[in-house]
């Protein structure tokens, strides 16, 4: 059975606006501070400018639960200053990880909020201010100076390379005289792959010191003067939350692979439909009749020369599809020094030079399918199903991991055993008459999207009396 998802575009209707100016101000030491960005550009990858390089937003006292609120005693109550910063750099790699450790856990380890990963975009020029991803990432630290939580965060004039798509809203503000950038953005920068965003040390003030880096959020878009703050690919636990500080929640879709403790590519194979192995066979046999032969590099097996031959793939990918080539050559060279391990890179080779190439990244228990691409004006039969799908299973299988995320779009996955997941987003707007609007079309959209997930998980490849 197949099933064609259309989902019909965002109508925001008819609705008076009412211009206003909201201004935000901070005591910090007696001193009071405003900040203000001005109107900046419509159109992709313009750069904007940051309210200053760095600033605070403010002491706050957290008091261990079970204190009473007027207790005098020093061990029962600390401080939390929370600021902000211009480039993760300002941070410690020691003190970020430890933040991003702690609010998945080793086994949900996501390699995509580590310095290293989020460190390479910024010094590669691929996160930056020329792109229109200006950081201003906030750290919150104790009165001992540890960081006790961090966000990614980026003032953005435009909406790439996020995979949440708001273009039909910046439309709307734009036809009624409005602006909808700059914004702000809260996620890792050109990577559909959810996990938390409010990356939060484990302590006993854990929850206190998410509150308040919530309300620092809300605090800095209405200081900033900005449209509005999107929480892109949060996770569930942290979407849920969100909604009830005031923020409007969305949903997406993805296609992922489940590992039901295979212990073979074939035993993967006869949970599935007879045509659907049929087919999944065939695929994989054109390979070898290609004479083309598949690697799995990691780690210090990928070579320098790797890098530059896969930059020409992506680009090629990127070109043929009208895309944005948002990474630069630099990234893939600094996130691979960085990153060791984490990344597996998925070679097609033929009489010994490489023509094409998956990229992925290994987490706690998930592999992340990433980028794909080929060499320039080549076709190779089923070979995109090979490096992205087929490979990928082969080595979540041989890693023991639980899943394999394969990122959003694409129905064909679903027949190669991808099933459609749930994704989340959380949105800040600032005006109320473009809340209710946009709030009422998220409604009408979720339902939609539920309902096509629903067909679609009855078109699963697999057999009747697989547990899904």
């Amino acid at each position: 059975m197949a099933v064609a998802v259309a989902v019909a575009p965002p109508f925001l209707g008819h609705t008076s606006h009412h211009s206003r100016q909201t201004s935000f101000k901070r005591s910090t030491h007696n001193t009071i501070a405003r900040f203000s960005i001005k109107a900046i550009y419509w159109g992709p990858k313009k750069s904007v400018e940051p309210a200053k390089p760095e600033f605070t937003l403010g002491d706050f006292s957290l008091t261990e639960i079970g204190s009473k609120p007027d207790s005098t005693n020093s061990d029962k109550s600390k401080k939390l200053s929370v600021s902000v910063i211009s480039s993760i750099s300002e941070i410690s790699s020691d003190e970020w990880d430890a933040c991003s450790l702690d609010a998945t856990g080793p086994e949900q380890f996501n390699p995509f909020l580590c310095h290293g990963f989020l460190s390479s975009l910024e010094e590669s020029g691929s996160a930056a201010k020329e792109t229109g991803w200006v950081p201003q990432h906030i750290v919150a630290r104790d009165e001992c100076n540890n960081v006790l939580g961090v966000i990614p965060l980026y003032l953005k004039s435009h909406s790439y390379g996020e995979y949440v798509f708001d273009h039909s809203w910046a439309d709307a503000y734009y036809s009624y005289g409005s602006r909808y950038y700059p914004k702000l953005q809260c996620c890792v920068p050109f990577t559909p792959v959810t996990g938390p965003r409010i990356l939060v040390r484990s302590t006993k003030y854990r929850d206190e010191v998410f509150d308040i880096l919530v309300s620092a959020l809300v605090a800095l878009t209405i200081e900033f003067q900005v449209s509005s703050l999107h929480i892109t690919f949060p996770t569930a636990n942290e979407w849920g939350k969100l909604k009830k500080k005031g923020f409007l929640q969305r949903i997406g879709m993805q296609y992922h692979w489940k590992n039901r403790n295979y212990k073979s590519f074939d035993e993967f194979l006869m949970d599935m439909k007879q045509s659907k192995r049929k087919n999944i066979r065939q695929e994989r046999k054109k390979i070898s009749s290609q004479d083309l032969n598949m690697k799995r590099l990691r780690g210090y097996e990928i070579k320098a020369k790797h890098w530059d031959t896969f930059y020409k793939f992506y680009r090629n990918t990127t070109d043929n599809k009208w895309g944005t080539a948002y990474l630069t050559r630099d990234f893939f060279h600094n996130m691979a020094s960085k990153m060791g391990d984490q990344v597996l890179l998925i070679a097609a080779e033929e009489e010994g030079e490489l023509v094409a190439g998956a990229l992925n990244l290994i987490g706690g228990n998930t592999l992340y399918g990433r980028l794909w691409g080929c060499l320039p004006h080549s076709y190779y039969p089923s070979l995109h199903f090979e490096a992205c799908y087929y490979q990928a299973i082969e080595a979540a299988i041989e890693y023991n991991l639980e899943k394999v995320e394969a990122g959003a779009q694409g129905e064909h996955k679903i027949q190669r055993g991808y099933l459609p997941e749930t994704t989340y987003s959380c949105h800040y707007i600032v005006d109320e008459d473009f809340r209710n609007v946009i709030s009422n079309f998220l409604d009408r959209e979720r339902a939609q999207l539920e309902h096509v997930m629903k067909l679609l998980h009855e078109s699963s490849p697999f057999k009747e009396n697989i547990t899904l």
